[in-house]
């Protein structure tokens, strides 16, 4: 005869909506009463090995109380637990901080299951008073609908409130780029500084900083005039005790699959960077270091060049050419938008950018895109001369 379920093991039953469910007691309320456990899965088995796990570890005590997690101390295991391993130093660095700045101090100390799509709602509502960006808003929202999902595939909770919330709607900020007279002053301004061919390089391909600084000669083929993005470089934050320095510069990966690309250098600029090949050599044969070096571009001995220390440099020649104080992103957006200007396809340009869909390209470019619609559409005028007659 079949095991009799003892008191408080559940049972599992199909609900009307096709889903499976079960429920325990795991002990008592401070009021005496039954305090219990519920599990939801798509499959009768998913929810059967819920439910023997909670009560194998009822029997061994290693059960814990679901109703007493904070959402500090749920945000802290998803982080460090389910997503340290699957996500790039600079997102955990970035998800890190929204979570101590933001989401703890206005929601820590609410327990997971008391958790209410108004709580997170006027937390949302705070932020946007804060006058934090809708992006920062969305990008807070984001997180933490993600480590609730976590929860609730981990039967912490049964529904993710954080769906049933509205965020800001995001305003577009307007790019800034150089004006042709811009770009010609910067480039002569800056003709015998040593890194003369890095700033060439992001004009002319649109490369990012961390993707040029992390350049190395082997994927630089001179004769093809060609260029291989497959790393980039980056300051992020240690997440540990043992470390005595807070940050470190990292080689890391693109974030997408986009971001490992091909690029194809102007002749020009392929001669260039073979002019700098050959100064660099020099430079760092007098210090015995022309052998040891990779890098495409470097510090005058031979190290790792600091974005931070990259970028003063780009502010001072930018005051040496008299131009109102700019992003080193300008320069990316100042290729993009000039090569769209001259035809370069939108499939194209996001190919060359790695960006991840066209649709980012689009929507950063759009500008761009509906000027190029009107000079398309200009070329039609002389096909409806028989309007003329009509008006």
């Amino acid at each position: 005869m079949p095991r009799k379920r003892g008191q408080g093991e559940g049972c599992i039953t199909k609900r009307k909506d096709g889903k499976w469910a079960s429920v325990i007691t795991v002990g008592r309320n401070a009021d005496g009463s039954q305090k219990r456990r519920f599990f939801y899965g798509k499959t009768r088995q998913e929810v059967a090995e819920k439910l023997t796990k909670a009560l194998n570890d009822l029997k061994l005590g290693m059960y814990v109380d679901i109703n007493k997690i904070t959402l500090e101390a749920w945000l802290n295991t998803w982080l460090y637990d389910f997503k340290v391993n699957s996500i790039k130093p600079k997102t955990l660095e970035s998800y890190s901080f929204i979570i101590k700045s933001y989401l703890i101090p206005s929601l820590g100390h609410v327990y997971i299951q008391d958790l209410k799509a108004e709580h997170i709602q006027v937390m949302l509502n705070s932020l946007c008073k804060r006058k934090l960006s809708p992006r920062t808003v969305k990008y807070t929202h984001t997180i933490l609908h993600s480590a609730l999902d976590q929860a609730v595939k981990n039967n912490i909770i049964v529904k993710n409130v954080s769906n049933n919330v509205i965020t800001p709607k995001q305003t577009k900020h307007e790019i800034k780029i150089l004006s042709l007279d811009e770009q010609n002053r910067f480039i002569k301004c800056m003709e015998s500084h040593r890194l003369y061919a890095a700033f060439i390089l992001l004009l002319s391909t649109g490369i990012r900083i961390g993707e040029l600084l992390a350049l190395t000669w082997d994927n630089v083929d001179l004769d093809n005039t060609i260029i291989k993005i497959t790393q980039n470089l980056q300051r992020v934050k240690i997440f540990d005790d043992v470390s005595k320095t807070k940050t470190k510069l990292i080689f890391g990966t693109p974030k997408t699959d986009k971001g490992r690309r091909i690029i194809p250098l102007l002749d020009d600029v392929a001669s260039l960077l073979k002019e700098h090949k050959e100064k660099q050599y020099e430079e760092l044969s007098v210090l015995g270091l022309s052998d040891k070096n990779t890098l495409v571009f470097c510090s005058e001995i031979g190290t790792v060049i600091e974005p931070r220390n990259f970028t003063r440099t780009f502010k001072g020649l930018l005051k040496k050419a008299d131009i109102s104080n700019i992003n080193i992103h300008a320069l990316r957006h100042t290729f993009a938008t000039r090569g769209l200007e001259n035809g370069i396809e939108l499939k194209v340009m996001q190919e060359l950018l790695g960006h991840s869909s066209i649709s980012i390209t689009g929507d950063i470019y759009s500008h761009v895109i509906l000027d190029k619609k009107k000079d398309s559409i200009n070329k039609l005028k002389n096909t409806f001369n028989f309007l003329k007659n009509n008006f």
